[in-house]
């Protein structure tokens, strides 16, 4: 299933679409296409979640990456969690209503890819 409707639109391209429920996470023949499309340090984590860690100079500049990648996530009504302190931010992303992945987790975590 694509997102957009449009397969030629790359993940970044696409929009989150909100889950509410009553379908299955993707299983590891679903996932491994979409997690090609991603930057190489994503990592599924358990079958569960998409997992990231960005390294930063100091505090701020983890800061202000977290501050814009929360304006993705509120832009695309799709939440990431996040855990940062000086010079690392790690993005933990699934979807919630489901507890497993979905093609949206991998539409935010490319639009993450792109800051």
């Amino acid at each position: 299933m694509i997102i957009s409707g449009d397969e030629s639109l790359a993940l970044h391209q696409q929009k989150c679409i909100p889950c509410e429920g009553g379908v299955l996470p993707l299983n590891d023949v679903e996932r491994e296409p979409l997690l090609t499309q991603l930057d190489d340090d994503w990592k599924v984590v358990d079958g569960h979640h998409l997992e990231r860690t960005w390294d930063f100079d100091d505090f701020q500049a983890a800061l202000d990456f977290v501050n814009a990648a929360g304006a993705v996530c509120e832009e695309q009504f799709h939440h990431a969690d996040f855990d940062f302190g000086w010079g690392r931010a790690k993005v933990a992303i699934w979807t919630h209503k489901i507890d497993g992945l979905t093609e949206s987790d991998f539409v935010l975590a490319s639009k993450l890819d792109q800051l």
